[in-house]
């Protein structure tokens, strides 16, 4: 079987998104996929396609394309089709063939790089100071925004935080053993006033195991064991539109830590640890950060040419 239409008479279209969610272990990335899965097949269906092949995936990209999508969102789409092909050709449900043609399919070329949103220091203190910690939510989400720019953590890790995880290394209190994106395993330090954050949250909810962070009612009452991601993501928008902060994200406090530590001085390399960027070069780039040739390393190394007699 060869086809989009094979794949739908076996097995409905959710069952085939479930094929490609599964093969990935991000809760992002499963998110992502299967809202570009969902829409490539919505596509495959209203264009009349009837075969899936790599001619067809091209055009799918060109399409894109022409609708002015960026590139990273065309590569992203590309790779969740990509995706599709493999595990429908593992599960018998399309020819090693086609889909071998399908992940040779190119992507686009990206230019340059998004630097992305950041706060100033005035404006992430005017943010930490926003929820009303008169009530319980409010101390709550004080802790989220504190956590967030305090340690520069993604959204999902501070959702799958536990009181466990936070210990104390060499005098001072740190995230330990957090898995990240990747599954990758890192420590990261919290700044004091964080960690008095999460105390607060803690001792006013009368919390001290499990996740840190748990679902609250519109009463202000907790009502479950945990928070996901998306719900802290909508804590960090509640308060940013409130300060008149549009498209400000988790992501853009995370960015934001890396920014204030860089602007502190602090070394690049630790900000990439704490961050659990693969490569110095990727943090850079998450930076922003341009050579300076008006003020090069070099000129601080503070050597000289002796003068000789002559």
């Amino acid at each position: 079987m060869n086809t989009t239409t094979a794949m739908v008479k076996r097995t409905d279209t959710e069952q085939v998104i479930q094929l490609v969610t599964d093969s990935v272990t991000s809760p992002h990335s499963r998110r992502a996929y299967r809202r570009a899965v969902r829409d490539f097949m919505a596509w495959y269906a209203e264009s009349g396609q009837t075969v899936l092949n790599k001619a067809i995936v091209q055009r799918y990209v060109a399409e894109l394309n022409a609708e002015g999508k960026s590139a990273a969102n065309v590569n992203q789409r590309l790779s969740a089709v990509r995706k599709l092909a493999s595990e429908a050709a593992d599960n018998d449900l399309l020819s090693e063939q086609s889909a071998n043609g399908i992940t040779r399919v190119k992507g686009v070329s990206q230019r340059g790089h998004r630097v992305g949103n950041w706060l100033a220091k005035d404006t992430a203190q005017d943010l930490l100071d926003a929820p009303n910690t008169a009530k319980l939510k409010g101390i709550r989400d004080r802790a989220i925004l504190s956590l967030l720019i305090g340690t520069g953590v993604r959204r999902s890790e501070a959702a799958s935080l536990t009181f466990s995880h936070v210990q104390q290394r060499e005098g001072r209190w740190v995230i330990v053993d957090l898995v990240g994106k990747g599954g990758k395993v890192r420590t990261v330090p919290m700044p004091s006033w964080t960690k008095a954050a999460v105390d607060s949250w803690a001792a006013a909810a009368d919390l001290s195991e499990g996740r840190i962070f748990r679902s609250m009612n519109k009463g202000g009452r907790i009502v479950g064991e945990s928070l996901t991601g998306q719900a802290i993501d909508d804590v960090v928008k509640l308060y940013t539109h409130k300060a008149g902060l549009e498209g400000i994200a988790c992501h853009d406090l995370r960015r934001t830590f890396a920014k204030l530590a860089h602007k502190g001085d602090a070394p690049l390399e630790q900000i990439q640890l704490s961050l659990g960027h693969a490569s110095l070069k990727t943090t850079e780039l998450y930076l922003g950060i341009e050579q300076d040739f008006a003020d090069a390393p070099c000129d601080r190394l503070g050597l000289r040419l002796a003068e000789k007699e002559s």
